[in-house]
């Protein structure tokens, strides 16, 4: 019988890749954050992102009965795939943010400092119109299950929610570039229904000639004080023209200048190149997101669009900085390729990450107490030669933990505006935390077992199920349950395989 076990679960792990092939899956390699000293580096200074490809990501490999590649999950992206209760912003402002400070979850005398904005809501019947261009891939790799055939209704979803204001035109690529539908009204529902369903794969990959013609389409059509962008549907193998990363990057920076932006759709398994598809989105100032099922396509062109198609500010910025006197040392969990140089935090020209329209958007730290015992692991460095660092005496009397500051562009302004907030040093206990903060922390756990964070202590599957359980919330769509159920599955694949 327990042969038979390790037959069933070898051939079930197995059986998702054998028939689809050799996987030659993407994934950017990073390591993960490390402690800080706040004496050396007193400075922690990221791009904020609400980016929620890896859930989707994540919930694909699970479903398929495999735990996915370490650098496939990126826990910021874990963490603000659910919907968080922040308050909504006031006045002008085009986004609200709280902070709180409470007990570490998988460290014990560790806090957290959690840090969440909320993107202002907006009307679809009173946003600006759209000049979208759909581009999608119908290569011979999109012939496989979940690509193109998903794809399809995936963009009529969105294709449905559109108006007689919005424009839409059509660009296919394979071995070539070829425009499949002229920019037509929103409400034609049929004419644009109908270009999409006529769409066959076959062919090699050639990305760049299909983003060359679709900024060249959207520029035409221009709108201005509108929503112009480039919707990308695709599994990301580009392997026709000119296709390298660096030359992508740089060819998607140009066309952003011209206010033309890029959403990423990822689909399918097996020869996913989730680098490049983030990469891209990050230049092209846009959203990226993995459609695995039509419920996601659902999430993200349903009660997600106005998020995942506008705007509310840009190139937004955090920087903290930590008191010494309070804080021994600190790490952001997870956002490991959003980290920025602390130069960039004041030079508007560095491009930074976006929040779009009711869209919260989460950030984590973990903070470790000057009383708590704490070791550095040799990566401590000798004092200098020839500088002298000085505390301010007047640090030791402060009850700031942190002061932070966030730094934003409008969507139509080239200045970025400075809002500063300090952090006193009154922290509750984990039980008393908000269920957002609760949540949030059980989710960014949920990453680290996954990736088997060298921080996760002793956290296990059966307490962060049990407590995630316990801090559901609200869940009006039902997406931390199904958290729940993927972690309940994470559980069962770590104890097959070890």
């Amino acid at each position: 019988m327990k042969y038979r076990t390790l037959l069933f679960w070898a051939a079930a792990l197995a059986w998702p890749f054998l028939s689809a092939g050799q996987n030659t899956e993407n994934y950017a390699f990073f390591v993960e954050n490390e402690f800080k000293s706040p004496l050396q580096e007193p400075l922690g200074t990221l791009s904020i992102e609400a980016d929620r490809a890896s859930y989707a990501n994540v919930r694909r490999y699970l479903l398929n009965n495999l735990l996915p590649p370490k650098d496939a999950v990126r826990l910021e992206e874990l963490v603000n795939y659910f919907d968080y209760d922040y308050d909504k912003p006031k006045g002008d402002m085009p986004f609200s943010f709280k902070t709180e400070l409470s007990s570490c979850y998988w460290a014990e005398g560790n806090f957290l400092l959690h840090i969440g904005l909320q993107g202002r809501s907006m009307d679809m019947k009173n946003a600006p119109p759209n000049n979208l261009v759909f581009l999608i891939d119908v290569s011979s790799s999109m012939k496989e299950p979940k690509k193109l055939e998903l794809a399809k209704p995936a963009l009529r979803i969105l294709a449905n929610a559109l108006r007689a204001e919005d424009r839409v035109a059509i660009v296919a690529f394979a071995d070539e570039a070829n425009l499949v539908l002229p920019a037509a009204p929103g409400n034609e529902k049929e004419m644009i229904s109908g270009a999409i369903a006529k769409l066959e794969a076959g062919g090699s990959t050639a990305g760049a000639a299909g983003i060359e013609l679709a900024y060249q389409v959207a520029k035409e059509n221009f709108i201005e004080n509108g929503n112009n962008r480039v919707i990308l549907a695709t599994d990301g193998d580009f392997n026709a023209g000119m296709s390298s990363d660096g030359y992508l990057a740089r060819l998607i920076e140009a066309k952003r200048m011209d206010g033309v932006y890029l959403t990423c759709l990822g689909f399918g398994m097996g020869n996913y190149k989730d680098n490049k598809l983030e990469m891209l989105a990050n230049k092209g100032n846009g959203h990226y997101a993995y459609i695995d099922n039509l419920l996601e396509a659902q999430k993200i062109f349903g009660s997600d669009l106005t998020g995942t198609l506008y705007t509310v500010a840009r190139d937004v910025k955090i920087q903290v900085e930590f008191n010494p006197y309070i804080v021994q040392a600190y790490r952001l969990v997870g956002y490991e390729n959003r980290r920025l140089a602390k130069e960039y935090f004041n030079n508007d020209a560095k491009d930074a990450g976006e929040i779009g329209a009711g869209q919260s958007v989460t950030a984590l730290y973990e903070i470790v107490p000057v009383q708590v015992p704490f070791d550095f692991r040799g990566n401590d460095v000798d004092p200098l030669k020839y500088q002298v660092s000085a505390l301010n005496p007047a640090a030791e009397n402060a009850s700031e933990v942190v002061t932070l500051k966030l730094r934003y562009k409008l969507p139509d302004s080239e200045a970025s505006q400075l809002i500063t907030q300090t952090v006193e040093h009154r922290w509750r206990p984990f039980a008393s935390a908000s269920v957002d903060f609760r949540w949030a922390a059980v989710a960014a756990g949920f990453g680290m077992l996954l990736s088997d964070s060298q921080y996760k202590g002793d956290m296990t599957y059966n307490e962060l199920i049990y407590t995630g359980k316990q801090n559901i919330g609200k869940d009006k769509h039902g997406h931390r349950a199904e958290c729940i159920k993927l972690m309940e599955m994470a559980k069962l694949l770590t104890e097959v395989i070890e």
